[in-house]
């Protein structure tokens, strides 16, 4: 994938690709555990909350409030019913302090953002709660340069593919730029399209891929959106 000379469309995941996202969900659930840390070791609560995340999603999907509900969900198990409505109120303030944070673009993003848009469709396609996303969008300052954005509850082969055709793209002249192999790059390259990986410094759990999966996959990586535009230009 030497050159992108020919795309058209350039389409972008948002947490932790535009701006900063799962460093809060790391620092909330630092504080989870010390706020549980007399009922629990800090290595049992946060097992048993990714469980607990992970049968939540087909009832509350991603983001901030089905990440709430988990915990405390997991808070009840945990206590045995002993966790008190003060505690579960901090809970409910952590989730209100995460979806109040300020948005921190990346390094380099709103330079590539708006060099690209002058030359490109810009696109978002970002996965989690439809009210939480939007915000996130529109207080980001970016909201102007894409034309289209696509707010999913999942992203795998058919959510694009019915993407691509919703909006009639080529999937040949069509890139997916994101952090997470698991969601924004394999799901695009089974499809026939291309992808560029930019990776952000943590990885939630449930985005993480083995190596051995990646062996049959040609796609470039990047270390950061500095000299991204470069490609398409």
């Amino acid at each position: 994938m030497s050159s992108m000379k020919h795309i058209e469309i350039i389409a972008f995941d948002a947490d932790d690709t535009l701006w900063h996202n799962e460093s809060l969900f790391t620092i909330t659930q630092d504080k989870y555990k010390n706020l549980l840390a007399k009922y629990h070791d800090a290595e049992w609560i946060e097992s048993q909350l990714f469980d607990t995340e992970t049968r939540n999603i087909e009832h509350f999907g991603y983001g901030v409030k089905g990440f709430t509900l988990s915990m405390i969900e997991t808070a009840i198990e945990l206590s045995e019913g002993r966790i008190s409505g003060a505690e579960i109120r901090q809970i409910i303030d952590f989730a209100k302090e995460m979806l109040k944070s300020p948005i921190e673009l990346l390094d380099g993003v709103a330079e590539t953002i708006e060099k690209l848009s002058k030359t490109h469709d810009l696109m978002v396609i970002t996965k989690g709660d439809l009210f939480d996303q939007e915000s996130k969008i529109a207080r980001s300052g970016l909201a102007h340069y894409f034309s289209k954005v696509e707010i999913v509850k999942e992203k795998d082969d058919e959510v694009y593919q019915k993407i691509l055709a919703k909006h009639k793209i080529n999937k040949d002249k069509f890139v997916m730029i994101g952090n997470a192999l698991k969601s924004d790059i394999l799901p695009i390259l089974r499809i026939g399209a291309a992808a560029i990986h930019i990776p952000y410094h943590t990885t939630w759990v449930r985005e993480i891929v083995a190596d051995d999966e990646l062996k049959n996959y040609n796609f470039l990586q990047l270390k950061g959106m500095n000299g991204l535009a470069e490609l398409f230009i």
